[in-house]
């Protein structure tokens, strides 16, 4: 199949990208893959939503029927203690992280209604496809992607039903596929988009939706916090917003250049929820879905080069998420919207396979790179100096870059984060808390709300490329890690002795690519299953 445009994920990005192509040149062929079972299946934020990207896109977004309808009306900021809370003043805060005028939705809901407005200007959506392979011409240009077939068996043979894989070809390939992704993965290394650049950083989000009762519920409260549960050494932090019918969203992220591998994301996020500051908000309420995903947190120092022979990166495949913010949709749709201008002008031009050289000297001259420069040394601090006193530096950096000055310049990322982890033998281990199936939950419960779906008879998706290391290193010397960083029970170390053995549950992947970026050795490669399958995630 031909067109003039493929875009590889239905997120805020890819969608952007779409409609701003059909808003510019209407006769253009667009066409969106995305791997979820539907649009908004995989999608998983906050998400208190800057509207700047809406207003740019779609300018009278306000007046139709977007489900992002709840304004924010209160910011709280916490330092988190055992039992105590200490409520920081907000005008301590940088100006950046005033919420005045954001909103409070659900991202998925969000892109559903994106997909419907591209759908209207005649963009092809097509859900349930997931793009497994880059397609090139005799010059090495990216030329289109194909999808994975359906209907292979564990075995590798054909099953009845068999469907062979598409291969959709186009003048340019946006790649939209959100953090850690597969075929992004393959593009950095085939094109070294991630020369000169400080490694990606990554953190672990995982959220749960609540229905809480009346009394409790605070339309439009944006509250944060750090501490506690987390030593300072550990970074990360939390958030809890009210929208909705009665709705709470409660999460908890984790940076993953954490060192200890006795460490499990997952506990700490239920431990968090024993807190009195949220428990009592959580207390006689309905967990209602969860979910977990990979987010970026480089920055500045860690955006690739975003363009390649025949397409660029969007989106947080690009790494456009404000850390301290806790925000990137707006960046998203920004960066979609200014690669679609780009490509149009390009195929106005009458181009093709060729490099977007404008949009990657633009960026960060555009507001992305204004709302990104500022807090480039957030993260690094943090890293260097722990929590209390890289937050409490971090905040004076912010502040003195909104006059255009800075203390530090711009600060290096260091390791990844895969080397940040120590040998099991020279941490603390941590025990984990019972739950009690009314605010803390296991890990098997909780994937099961997350609607989790996969084919059983299919490949694996998840490829340990060499066992005998896993044993020798990921169990031996790191302790097994991968049992506690994956929020869904993906992976077991099953037996003793002789009869150890690695198990992947691969059915339970809610697809957040922990394991890929974790992994101490590097020797868990996540690819797309079948398309369709994960996480169903609903309001999410």
């Amino acid at each position: 199949m031909a067109f003039d445009v493929v875009i590889v994920g239905a997120g805020p990005a890819g969608l952007a990208a779409a409609i701003r192509l059909k808003q510019a040149a209407p006769d253009l062929s667009v066409v969106v893959l995305e791997k979820g079972s539907e649009v908004g299946a995989h999608i998983l934020s906050g998400a208190v939503i800057d509207p700047v990207g809406l207003d740019s896109l779609l300018p009278d977004w306000r007046e139709g029927d977007s489900p992002v309808a709840q304004p924010v009306t209160a910011d709280r900021f916490l330092w988190l203690g055992p039992a105590g809370a200490l409520r920081l003043p907000n005008w301590l805060m940088p100006p950046l992280m005033s919420n005045h005028g954001n909103f409070i939705a659900s991202l998925g809901d969000l892109c559903r209604w994106l997909a419907d407005k591209a759908e209207a200007l005649g963009v092809e959506v097509f859900p349930g496809f997931a793009a497994t392979e880059l397609l090139t011409d005799d010059a090495g240009a990216i030329v289109g992607v194909a999808t994975g077939d359906m209907g292979i068996g564990k075995d590798g043979e054909a099953k009845a039903g068999f469907q062979r894989g598409m291969e959709l070809r186009a003048k340019y390939t946006l790649v939209a596929e959100g953090a850690r992704g597969s075929l992004t993965k393959q593009l950095v290394a085939r094109f070294g988009l991630d020369e000169g650049r400080d490694p990606q950083k990554y953190g672990l989000g995982i959220k749960e939706l609540w229905r809480i009762a009346p009394e409790r519920h605070r339309p439009g409260l944006v509250q944060h916090s750090f501490g506690w549960p987390l030593d300072n050494r550990t970074g990360g932090g939390s958030f809890l917003y009210h929208y909705g019918d009665n709705l709470v969203a409660v999460g908890f992220v984790v940076h993953l250049n954490y060192a200890n591998p006795h460490l499990s994301p997952f506990a700490t996020f239920q431990q968090f929820k024993t807190h009195p500051a949220i428990g009592s908000v959580l207390d006689g309420g309905e967990r209602l879905s969860y979910g977990a995903r990979a987010i970026t947190e480089g920055g500045w120092q860690s955006v690739p080069k975003l363009v390649f022979p025949g397409g660029a990166l969007v989106g947080c495949a690009a790494g456009f998420v404000n850390v301290p913010r806790i925000k990137g949709s707006h960046n998203a749709i920004l960066s979609g919207m200014l690669a679609a201008d780009h490509v149009a002008a390009a195929v106005a031009a009458g181009r093709a396979h060729d490099e977007l050289a404008d949009y990657e000297a633009a960026w960060r001259d555009s507001p992305i790179g204004r709302d990104l420069k500022p807090v480039r040394n957030v993260k690094p601090l943090w890293s260097k100096f722990g929590t209390i006193a890289g937050v409490a530096l971090g905040g004076l950096d912010m502040w003195l870059n909104t006059i255009g000055l800075s203390l530090f310049g711009t600060l290096k990322h260091g390791k990844p984060d895969h080397a940040a982890t120590k040998p099991a033998a020279a941490t603390r281990t941590i025990e984990a808390a019972s739950p009690d199936g009314r605010t803390t939950f296991d890990r098997l419960s909780s994937v099961f709300v997350a609607g989790v779906s996969h084919e059983e008879d299919q490949p694996p998706h998840l490829h340990v490329r060499d066992m005998a290391l896993q044993k020798a290193s990921e169990h031996d010397v790191y302790g097994g890690p991968s049992a506690l960083y994956c929020p869904a029970g993906v992976y077991e170390w099953v037996g003793e002795g002789e009869s150890l053995r690695y198990q992947i549950n691969a059915t339970n992947c809610v697809h957040c690519k922990t394991c890929d970026i974790k992994d101490p050795n590097q020797n868990i490669d996540w690819v797309p299953p079948e398309g369709g399958g994960g996480p169903n995630y609903r309001g999410m």
